[in-house]
């Protein structure tokens, strides 16, 4: 249960714990800026082909001490300074989400300060506020993850609302999953890209998705190349093995093309051009290169933050958690974690 709080201190330092998934982050703020963020990657999932949440918590348990240890050696700030800590109430995996949750709340409790419970999608979006040049409000924000595709208009650093989404598969799944297809390592999307900077993204064409107004769908596009692919493989066993850089280069630009139509369209709509991109899928280097064009000849101001804020970190919850903090907006220990946590709700 969320609270208000007169929250008026001349500094803020915020332990904050992100473990929504397949990363254990660990960092620390003083007045919005972070003084560290330290990030462990669970290596263990590769064998699996995808993350095992199990695991995943089992992983988390044990990264989460040294982690949070080597976040207050690189502030040099000790427990006995922080006014707030904060941690990643959803979404995500329960079993992750449980290991930061217990561990921060014991921090409040024994320390007495105020706990922050961050929205992870949202924390996506504040990642732009960690480093210049930032936004100016109102901007549009792609949200683009394994889990969520989004576009958020962002009035104000606590006040934003999605003006469309997927109705299906995110489209960093559907990185992930034609990935998969093409005998990619996981995690597959990096991959991908990887791949598809050495292909041709005229080579293959696949179809698009025609959703109304501002919904995406990405189900379909797996389908016609998980079909397309068996079609190949009948007529030749080493179809992907010769032409990967090339199916790579044509599946990735289908996906940008079908995010970069919808944020024009959202763009148009709502008259605003400063324009931005959150979430991991926003590390994709075609994403990026072909927004930047995209911005050149619409006009538009893009703000798009370094890889290291992109994928899953606690500088994101951190900075979240400070606007938060400034609003006087805490919580309670009896605040639980919520693995289908809307956007916007607490």
């Amino acid at each position: 249960m969320r609270k208000s709080t007169a929250t008026k201190t001349s500094s803020s330092i915020i332990l904050a714990v992100e473990s929504s998934c397949d990363e254990t982050s660990a960092a620390i703020s003083k007045n919005g800026e972070i003084l560290s963020n330290i990030v462990a990657t669970q290596a263990v999932h590769e064998n699996y082909g995808g993350v095992v949440p199990e695991l995943a918590s089992r992983a988390h348990q044990q990264n989460i001490v040294p982690i949070v240890h080597q976040a207050f050696q690189q502030a040099n700030i000790t427990k006995t300074m922080l006014n707030a800590v904060a941690y990643t109430q959803g979404p995500g995996l329960l079993g992750a989400l449980l290991v930061g949750s217990s561990f921060v709340k014991s921090f409040a409790w024994g320390l007495q300060i105020p706990l922050i419970a961050v929205n992870h999608m949202q924390a996506h979006i504040l990642a732009h506020f960690i480093e210049s040049p930032r936004p100016q409000f109102p901007f549009l924000c792609l949200t683009v993850s394994g889990g969520h595709t989004q576009l958020v208009v962002v009035r104000d650093y606590l006040a934003m609302e999605i003006i469309g989404e997927t109705m299906d598969d995110a489209v960093g799944e559907a990185f992930d999953k034609i990935a998969k297809l093409l005998g990619l390592p996981y995690p597959g999307g990096p991959h991908l890209d990887r791949s598809a900077q050495q292909g041709n993204p005229e080579r293959f064409s696949f179809p698009t998705t025609s959703m109304p107004e501002l919904s995406f769908s990405f189900s379909g596009i797996k389908t016609a190349v998980l079909y397309f692919l068996r079609d190949q493989l009948k007529q030749n066993e080493q179809f992907i093995k010769e032409n990967l850089p090339d199916l790579c280069a044509s599946v990735q630009s289908t996906l940008i093309n079908m995010l970069l139509e919808k944020v024009e369209a959202a763009a148009s709509q709502t008259g605003i051009r400063e324009i931005a991109i959150a979430g991991g899928v926003s590390a994709n280097s075609g994403l990026r290169s072909k927004l930047q064009a995209l911005a050149i000849q619409r006009q538009w101001q893009v703000y798009i933050p370094k890889v290291e804020y992109c994928t899953d970190n606690a500088a994101m919850i951190a900075m979240a958690a400070h606007y938060q903090y400034l609003a006087g907006l805490t919580d309670t220990l009896a605040t639980s974690p919520n693995p289908r946590l809307k956007f916007g709700t607490e």
